[in-house]
């Protein structure tokens, strides 16, 4: 008998199959990064999220039966997160951003941004005054942009994305979080269907890993979509274009907020005289600056 039908066969509760994913895990040497940081955490998550269950629910459920097909299905997920490596979030079909649910796939990244610090303080200090118009290039699950709706009730929100599929997927998340009169999904190829827009504030999540780190990533981090995470040998290439026309799309007093992860060094090499406003950011990560639109002048000089 395999160890697969020997779970079916003698575990039966929820605290039984906690137990066993947990121990399976451990084992298992898996990169943890999208959504948990330790096997603990992602045992729960995988365990309650096959069973629709809330983090938050009642612990005197714990001991409750599961049914052969639930047995199945828990089983299932677990042997497909350890040999394929798939992140739990795209088994599972849904992730957390800012406390809120999103719907994702393996069209779009895993929402992670640490972006999402800025959201949740309204950009300050370097927003002036509340935004009436925000872009989010580059939006996958629609996750930075749908979450500044919700956070400025009045702004008017484009999301883009070079990804058809990507943007199915954000579209979905449009009516889930019900911003369909606000928010806007477009194809685009950077600013390629947006002439003669303005905003005043731009979110860019782009590619920008380089050719090294994509090569020794973790498994888990081939999973998601390359066309989303690379951005040539030095993760610059979406960022040199970008800089290159940003301003023509904002608003005076207008501002950037873009995130560059550890191609952070490489940035700053290409641009020594360009004034980044490199984010403090207070739940961890790094590689976000914030511009202003006469700095993008600037660039063009």
């Amino acid at each position: 008998m395999s160890r697969h039908q020997s779970a079916i066969r003698d575990l039966h509760s929820i605290k039984d199959f906690l137990r066993w994913t947990y121990s399976r895990f451990r084992k298992a040497d898996l990169f943890y990064g999208h959504g948990t940081d330790n096997p603990w955490d992602e045992a729960v998550h995988l365990v309650l999220g096959a069973l629709e269950l809330p983090l938050d629910f009642d612990r005197d459920m714990l001991d409750a039966r599961l049914t052969t097909d639930e047995r199945k299905r828990i089983v299932k997920l677990i042997d497909t997160r350890i040999t394929k490596r798939e992140p739990l979030p795209y088994l599972l079909g849904k992730a957390w951003f800012m406390g809120l649910p999103f719907y994702v796939t393996k069209d779009t990244l895993i929402p992670r941004s640490p972006i999402m610090a800025l959201i949740e303080n309204e950009f300050a200090p370097w927003l002036g005054g509340y935004p009436q118009s925000i872009l989010d290039m580059c939006t996958g699950s629609g996750c930075l942009g749908i979450a500044a709706a919700l956070t400025f009730e009045d702004a008017q929100v484009d999301i883009t994305d070079i990804s058809p599929k990507a943007l199915e997927v954000a579209e979905k998340n449009i009516a889930l979080h019900e911003v369909e009169d606000r928010v806007a999904a477009f194809e685009s190829n950077m600013f390629a269907a947006l002439e003669g827009r303005k905003y005043d504030l731009i979110i860019c999540n782009p590619p920008y890993v380089d050719a090294e780190d994509f090569a020794t990533a973790p498994a888990e981090f081939h999973n998601e979509p390359e066309l989303a995470l690379t951005s040539g040998d030095d993760g610059l290439d979406f960022t040199r274009q970008f800089l290159a026309q940003a301003a023509n799309y904002l608003h005076d007093g207008g501002i950037i907020v873009y995130e560059v992860g550890n191609s952070e060094v490489a940035l700053q090499e290409a641009y020594p005289d360009v004034p980044f406003m490199w984010v403090d950011l207070e739940n961890g990560g790094n590689g976000v600056f914030v511009l202003g639109k006469e700095e993008l002048e600037a660039l063009l000089d």
